[in-house]
C-alpha cells in the first residue's frame, strides 16, 4: 500500500512537469492522463476480458472502477486535503462538468442496457471520452 502511494506521488510530480512542457490543461491531465494511468490495472483487465468476449465482466470491471473512484477515492481525497494539502480541496464542479458527468452516466446506461456490444459502440465511446479535450482546444483562425 505504501509503495503504491509512493509511486502515485512520483507519477503526480512527473505529470506536472510534462504537462507544463507540452502545454496540457489541468482538466485534460485530471480527466485523461491520471484517470488512465491511475486505473491501468483495471483497464488492462477489462480489455483482456473484452478480447476474450467476456463483455459482461469487462463492462462490470470498468463501471465498478468508476464507481469506486467517485464514491470512495474522491471524498477521501477531499478530507485528506484538510490535513495534508496546502489548501482544502472541494468537489465544486462547473455546469459543463456536471453536464459531462450526467451525459457519461446516460451514455453508459444506454450502451450497457441491451447486453450486446459491437465495434461501432466502442468507437462512439472512445469519441465521447476524447470530446472534452477537443472542445477545449483552440479553433484556428481561417
Amino acid at each position: 500500500m505504501l509503495l503504491v502511494a509512493w509511486m502515485s506521488e512520483i507519477l503526480a510530480g512527473s505529470v506536472v512537469y510534462a504537462a507544463q512542457s507540452l502545454g496540457m490543461t489541468s482538466v485534460f491531465i485530471g480527466i485523461i492522463v491520471v484517470a488512465i494511468i491511475g486505473n491501468a490495472a483495471e483497464h488492462t483487465t477489462a480489455v483482456i476480458m473484452a478480447v476474450k468476449n467476456r463483455m459482461d465482466l469487462s463492462l462490470g470491471i470498468a463501471v465498478a472502477s468508476t464507481i469506486q473512484i467517485a464514491l470512495f477515492v474522491a471524498p477521501v481525497l477531499v478530507f485528506a486535503s484538510y490535513v495534508v494539502g496546502p489548501a482544502p480541496m472541494n468537489l465544486v464542479f462547473t455546469p459543463v462538468e456536471v453536464i459531462a458527468i450526467a451525459l457519461a452516466a446516460l451514455i453508459t446506461g444506454e450502451i450497457a442496457s441491451d447486453g450486446e456490444s459491437n465495434w461501432l459502440e466502442g468507437v462512439q465511446l472512445l469519441s465521447v471520452y476524447f470530446l472534452p479535450d477537443v472542445a477545449r482546444s483552440p479553433v484556428p483562425d481561417p
